[in-house]
């Protein structure tokens, strides 16, 4: 029987986005020159919510786009069924752009740098940053990132549950599940 621990309500999460979003404005005074991309599913709503926010506080809101990872993946001969493939729209030209790459959790790494193989297919930004509601360790690869929500110390058999109106039709919450 496992059990589940709520980390992060509907409000923890608007809050460590606004921060998030204003990390990103320290780090990029020109949010026009900046491209807020999520990883699907809940990574696409994440980047969302933070392009609004950094629009209401500069009045601009940064161009959003979509990253898909699914052929990109190091796992796809391990996996019993391939995954479903999506749509990655970014603009047409990327050059000279910071590229801000949102997900919901980072774990081992391996989505990012699939992610980052998925980017170059369209182009080359001037900077890749990365942006996470939940760090949760155990890297398997040199990733880091940029701006975290949480970070939320975990063993590998414990599941971190993300849930998000948009894409869950749930309440907001992060959540640990125990074995």
């Amino acid at each position: 029987m496992s059990s589940s621990v709520l980390i992060l309500d509907e409000n923890e999460i608007a809050r460590s986005l606004r921060r998030i979003a204003h990390e990103i404005l320290e780090h990029n005074p020109h949010p026009e020159n900046c491209l807020v991309a999520g990883i699907p599913q809940r990574g696409v709503a994440l980047a969302q919510r933070i392009a609004q926010l950094i629009g209401q506080i500069e009045g601009n809101p940064p161009e959003t786009g979509v990253v898909d990872i699914s052929m990109h993946r190091d796992d796809l001969s391990l996996r019993p069924r391939l995954p479903s493939v999506q749509e990655t729209k970014l603009p047409l030209r990327l050059e000279g752009l910071t590229l801000v790459l949102v997900d919901d959790v980072l774990f081992t790494g391996r989505t990012c740098r699939a992610a980052m193989d998925a980017i170059s297919s369209f182009g080359r930004p001037a900077r890749i940053q990365y942006a996470v509601l939940i760090d949760r360790g155990h890297r398997e690869l040199p990733i880091r990132p940029d701006y975290v929500g949480k970070s939320l110390p975990t063993s590998r058999s414990e599941l971190v549950k993300v849930r998000l109106r948009e894409v869950d039709h749930e309440v907001d919450s992060v959540r640990v599940e125990k074995p």
